[in-house]
C-alpha cells in the first residue's frame, strides 16, 4: 500500500492511495549510531542487507494509517529510530531504537504523526 505523505505529494486524494501499490527498496544500508546520524529510510518496504553492528534508520514523518516494512537481511541487530518527537512502542528517540535482529522483518503503523507500534516477526 503506498504511503499517504507520498501520495498527497502527487496531489492524490486519500481514497485512490487505498488501491495503489507501495515503494520497494532493497539497496538501503544502515548508518551512524543514534538517531540524529541513522540513515534515513527510502521507500515503504524496506530490506537492508548490509547492517553494521549498532547502526540503524530513522523513518520518515507519517501520517495515521501510513505504515513501513523493514526488513534486516544483514549479519547484526538493526535499530529503526521513529521521525523527530516520535514513540515506537514504549521507546521513544532519545531512548534508543526498535531493535531488529539478523533475519527479521517488522512493520511499523502510524497512529497518528508521533506514536507508532511496531511488530516483529517470529
Amino acid at each position: 500500500m503506498a504511503q499517504q505523505r507520498n501520495l498527497s505529494a502527487l496531489g492524490l486524494p486519500g481514497p485512490l492511495a487505498l488501491n495503489l501499490g507501495g515503494q520497494g527498496n532493497t539497496t538501503q544500508v544502515s548508518a551512524g549510531t543514534t538517531n540524529a546520524d541513522a540513515t534515513a529510510l527510502s521507500g515503504d518496504i524496506v530490506t537492508l542487507t548490509t547492517v553494521a553492528a549498532g547502526t540503524g534508520v530513522i523513518m520518515p514523518a507519517m501520517n495515521q494509517g501510513d505504515w513501513v516494512v523493514v526488513g534486516n537481511q544483514g549479519a547484526n541487530a538493526l535499530l529503526v529510530y521513529p521521525p523527530s518527537g516520535g514513540q515506537i512502542n514504549a521507546l521513544t528517540r532519545t531512548t534508543g531504537g526498535f531493535s531488529i535482529a539478523a533475519a527479521k522483518q517488522a512493520v511499523f503503523y502510524c497512529l497518528n504523526a508521533i506514536q507508532f507500534v511496531a511488530v516483529l516477526s517470529a
